[in-house]
């Protein structure tokens, strides 16, 4: 794919997202990339030189396997998870849902929305959590017990 970004002679913006945990050598091998000159080193001895039309994005959750020079390359945001409320994972997960299940995402959007405020602040108050969950946690997996019973419907698409 960067490959085909390098040579697509357009000016139109390309975005390469690379979403995942980071790998202590993987990340330090793209400081060639992130760079002013924006050299991709590859491990076969390619240099691969990227356009100025392209950008390169990582989604990671935490920097722990990051060095301070590979930080310091990056523009970062960070987002309590907290700052991103519930509605994201619902229409997140509304958004997987199989395209014959489509007529029902607002239904099940709704539904979702309704019911985890309740279904947090009970167990939150009134039940015992040998570890303790978040209120994005606990959506998360009010999701993926939902998407369990959905199993036969994605098994339709196959």
């Amino acid at each position: 794919m960067i490959r085909e970004y390098v040579e697509d002679p357009s000016n139109d913006r390309k975005w390469v997202i690379f979403d995942g945990p980071v790998d202590a050598v993987w990340i330090e091998n793209m400081n060639t990339v992130l760079d002013d000159n924006k050299m991709l080193c590859l491990s076969s001895g390619e240099i691969i030189k990227l356009t100025d039309t392209m950008t390169m994005m990582f989604e990671v959750e935490d920097l722990k396997e990051a060095s301070p020079a590979t930080v310091s390359r990056c523009g970062m945001v960070y987002l309590e998870p907290e700052q991103l409320g519930i509605d994201v994972f619902i229409d997140s997960y509304v958004h997987t849902l199989p395209y014959f299940l489509e007529e029902y995402a607002d239904n099940v959007r709704s539904i979702m929305k309704w019911l985890c405020p309740p279904l947090i602040e009970f167990v939150m108050r009134k039940c015992h959590k040998p570890v303790p969950v978040t209120d994005l946690e606990f959506v998360v997996q009010t999701l993926n017990i939902f998407d369990s019973y959905m199993g036969e419907y994605r098994r339709m698409l196959v």
